[in-house]
C-alpha cells in the first residue's frame, strides 16, 4: 500500500540515526571486529590474482583478469545526509563510485542497494532517490544494471561499483615513499556542514557548496594512476583526513607531517566548528586513532575536529614524488578540482604529526 503524501515536506534525515559516511563503524571497533578474520592472512597465497583484498583497508578489491585488465569491485551505502531525496541519491552514488576512482580505475557499471521504510516514505520520494543515483551514473557514463531492495526501518541507498584498471597501475594505500608530497583533492568539512544543517545553521551558500563537493565525481583518479610517481592513493570518507592518512602511513610503514594551514576547507567551516557544530563520529574517530597522532600545541580543539571530520564523498588523497606535484595538481585542475592542495609530506617514522 502506498503511503499517503504528508501535508509537510518529507525530511529524510528524521528517519535515520546518522547520515552519510558518519554512519560508519568507528575505526577502532572495525579493527577489533576484523582482527581475527580467519581468511585475511591467507588471501594472497590462496588467490594470487587477487591483487588487493582486505589487508590494508584499501578502498576496493582488485582482481587480475590478465596482464592488462583487472576488475575493481566495491560497495558503499548509507543513510541520508540531506533531506532532498534526489540530492541524497546523487551524493550516495558519487560516494560509492569514488572507491573505483581511488584505486585508479574507471567504472563499468553499478548495482543499486536500496533499503527503505515502506509505508513511511511515499513511493514518489523513493523514486527521486533512485533518480538521483541514476543521474550520477549517467554522468559517469555507466548504467545501473540491477540491484537489490529490502523494507528497512531507515532509508539506505548506495551502489556496488564495478570498474576496470590496468593491474600495473593500481594505486593502493601501501606504496608511499619517504619524501612524498601529500595532495588533497577536495576541501574538508562535510561532516561539520551536516551537523550545522541539522540545527538550521547552514547558509544557502554553504548548502550549495556542500552539494557541489559531495556530488563531484573523483574522475581524476584514473588519470592520476597513469603517473608512475603517484605511489599511493585513497579517498577521504568516514574516518576523516587523519584516519585515512593513517591507512597510508601504516601500510607504507612511514610517518607523515600535515600542515594545518594548508588544508582546503569548505566556506565557513572554521566558524561552524568553533560554534560547536561537530559530529559524534568526529569524536569517535579521534578516540580510535588519536594515540597515533601528534598535534602541535597551537592546534585548537576545533581544528582537531576538522582533521577527524567524517567526509561523505570526500576528495582523493595522493602520495607522490615531490617532483610530480605540479603534474598531479594539473590533473586535478583539468578535472575541475580547484581546491586541490599540497597538505604535507611522508617521512621515515611511525607517527602522523600536525603542525599549525
Amino acid at each position: 500500500m502506498t503511503a499517503p503524501i504528508p501535508d509537510q515536506p518529507i525530511r529524510l534525515t528524521q528517519f535515520s540515526h546518522g547520515g552519510g559516511c558518519g554512519c560508519k563503524i568507528s575505526p577502532a571497533v572495525l579493527r577489533d571486529i576484523l582482527s581475527d578474520t580467519p581468511f585475511a592472512s591467507h588471501l594472497a597465497a590462496a588467490y594470487p590474482d587477487l591483487l588487493v583484498g582486505i589487508e590494508h583497508g584499501d578502498d576496493a578489491a582488485v582482481y587480475r583478469l590478465n596482464d592488462e585488465q583487472a576488475i575493481v569491485a566495491t560497495t558503499d551505502f548509507f543513510m541520508p545526509i540531506v533531506d532532498d531525496p534526489f540530492e541524497f541519491g546523487r551524493i550516495a552514488a558519487t560516494n560509492a563510485l569514488s572507491d573505483v576512482y581511488a584505486m585508479g580505475g574507471r567504472p563499468l557499471f553499478a548495482l543499486a542497494i536500496v533499503g527503505m521504510p515502506i509505508g513511511k516514505l511515499p513511493n514518489s520520494v523513493i523514486r527521486q532517490i533512485l533518480a538521483g543515483g541514476e543521474s550520477v551514473c549517467r554522468q559517469a557514463g555507466i548504467p545501473i544494471a540491477g540491484g537489490h531492495s529490502i523494507d528497512a526501518p531507515e532509508p539506505i541507498y548506495g551502489l556496488v561499483g564495478i570498474g576496470v584498471v590496468d593491474p600495473r597501475k593500481v594505486k593502493k594505500n601501501a606504496g608511499g615513499q619517504p619524501g612524498d608530497s601529500l595532495i588533497l583533492g577536495k576541501p574538508l568539512g562535510v561532516g561539520i556542514y551536516s551537523a550545522a544543517l541539522k540545527k538550521g545553521a547552514l547558509s544557502d551558500e554553504q548548502y550549495r557548496a556542500m552539494l557541489a563537493a559531495t556530488t563531484q565525481l573523483n574522475t581524476a583518479g584514473a588519470d592520476l594512476a597513469g603517473l608512475d610517481d603517484v605511489h599511493a592513493m585513497t579517498d577521504i570518507t568516514g574516518f576523516g583526513l587523519l584516519g585515512h592518512l593513517l591507512e597510508i602511513t601504516r601500510a607504507s610503514n612511514l610517518a607523515a607531517r600535515v600542515n594545518m594551514g594548508r588544508l582546503p576547507l569548505l566556506p565557513g567551516v572554521g566558524a561552524l566548528a568553533q560554534g560547536g557544530h561537530i559530529t559524534g563520529a568526529s569524536l569517535r574517530n579521534w578516540e580510535s586513532y588519536g594515540a597515533e597522532v601528534g598535534l602541535d600545541d597551537g592546534i585548537a580543539d576545533w581544528q582537531r575536529a576538522v582533521l577527524t571530520d567524517p567526509q561523505t564523498s570526500g576528495g582523493l588523497l595522493v602520495s607522490c614524488a615531490p617532483e610530480s606535484r605540479a603534474a598531479v595538481l594539473a590533473i586535478f585542475s583539468q578535472h575541475g578540482f580547484a581546491a586541490a592542495a599540497e597538505i604535507g609530506q611522508l617521512h621515515a617514522g611511525t607517527q602522523v604529526s600536525v603542525v599549525a
